[in-house]
């Protein structure tokens, strides 16, 4: 396996932009040390495209014809190597050559099949798909490592998909154009494909772990035996009788999740792992088992307080926020914990074919100080690497839908 040929290309005309993608792959596949045989492609564009998606689509494959097996979606922001696209028209593509019999493009209208046995996978989906979080967590469990990586696609208009699968289409599920909304769909990788997936986590907690001792759906009603908003009022040092100065704070708060189904690594796994850190909650950082959601509301009445998700009584909870420093260290020591790990790996996977990156909206634009600062500490720390990616409406990695966070999953290769 060589390095993975990528592309990318900012133009207000779609096709102008696909000609420069074009001309940088087929550069790109002349050179000594990248793959010049490739049957699977990565395709995200920004929502500016997305109404031409199927246009961009069969003019790409028309282009090349080798690619049989097309993935992808739509972000208000793509990435690439060092940079990103943030709301302008834009697109990039990643080329791999990978061994035909060790992946499989699903999708609504081709559904991975029981003769394929999926190590892991890569997901594109729709967050207005009705319990998208479970078909989320199904598609794991239908995953020898339990782990699956990816985004929600992010639009303004048509939240795009793209899935094109050389082994077509099952009998009775429609015709296939290669462009979807709703649902999920992707690529699922067999063992023999090594890979190393890592999560980086963008908030930090500002108060200690509680346990959720009472709670109604989305409203927690007590956290270690105290009213919750009792507990938040203290946790973050505010008071009712300053009504807006709490507002403040609490708009500017969120809260750190964990509970019985804390993720799960890809540790005993043939591929390269994916393995998390498990830092207990007040040591400054979360480790991989903490969803983040937003605070929605104050009960006076109940004395409590209420999240965007449901929570279960036994769940661990602390209040954290956005932290752009902390953020930055932490991508840092993500990014090198996977350099190492791939170095450290089998002489085989010892060196990064391609990588894709997800990173959250609420990262984007100049979150970590500047246009594209996320993406140069990525490549600061990563190296020089084949890489493409879209700013998500919500992060997938392990079995969870996360927010933000950044998920980093990097293919190795040899020399």
């Amino acid at each position: 396996m060589t390095r993975f040929p990528y592309a990318h290309a900012a133009h207000p005309q779609w096709h102008m932009a696909a000609t420069l993608v074009l001309a940088q792959l087929r550069a790109q596949m002349a050179r000594s040390g990248y793959c010049t045989a490739p049957t699977l492609a990565l395709l995200y564009i920004t929502d500016h495209y997305a109404d031409t998606a199927q246009d961009i689509l069969e003019h790409l494959q028309a282009a090349l014809p080798l690619v049989t097996d097309w993935s992808g979606t739509v972000g208000v922001g793509i990435l690439a190597n060092n940079v990103e696209y943030w709301d302008e028209p834009a697109m990039a593509v990643m080329l791999l050559e990978l061994p035909t019999d060790q992946y499989r493009v699903f999708s609504g209208v081709a559904p991975l099949g029981l003769g394929f046995e999926a190590e892991c996978a890569l997901v594109h989906a729709d967050g207005n798909t009705a319990d998208v979080s479970d078909l989320i967590a199904e598609m794991a469990q239908r995953t020898h490592s339990g782990y699956v990586f990816g985004g929600l696609s992010s639009s303004r208009t048509d939240n795009v998909q793209f899935a094109v699968g050389g082994d077509g289409n099952i009998r009775g599920h429609g015709a296939a154009s290669g462009v979807f909304t709703g649902g999920l769909s992707g690529v699922a990788f067999g063992a023999g494909v090594g890979l190393v997936s890592r999560i980086t986590q963008g908030c930090t907690p500002v108060a200690p772990v509680r346990r959720v001792s009472a709670a109604d759906h989305n409203l927690v009603l007590s956290l270690d035996g105290e009213p919750a908003l009792d507990v938040l009022l203290r946790d973050l040092s505010i008071s009712l009788q300053a009504p807006q100065h709490a507002l403040d704070v609490v708009r500017a708060t969120l809260v750190g999740l964990s509970g019985p189904s804390a993720a799960q690594d890809l540790a005993g796994s043939s591929a390269q792992s994916a393995t998390h850190s498990a830092v207990p909650l007040g040591r400054g950082r979360f480790g991989d088992d903490v969803v983040v959601r937003h605070i929605v509301g104050l009960d006076p009445g109940l004395r409590g307080v209420a999240v965007a998700t449901t929570v279960q009584e036994g769940a661990t909870l602390a209040f954290c926020q956005r932290n752009a420093q902390a953020a930055r260290v932490d991508l840092t020591r993500m990014c090198a914990e996977v350099r190492d790990e791939v170095e450290s790996g089998p002489a085989s996977l010892r060196h990064i074919a391609g990588a894709v990156y997800v990173s959250c909206t609420g990262r984007g634009g100049d979150h970590f100080g500047g246009p594209s600062a996320e993406m140069q500490v990525v490549r600061r720390v990563l190296g020089d690497v084949p890489l493409v990616g879209f700013f998500a409406a919500g992060e997938i990695a392990h079995h969870h839908v996360y927010g933000y966070t950044g998920v980093l999953t990097v293919f190795g290769c040899a020399v």
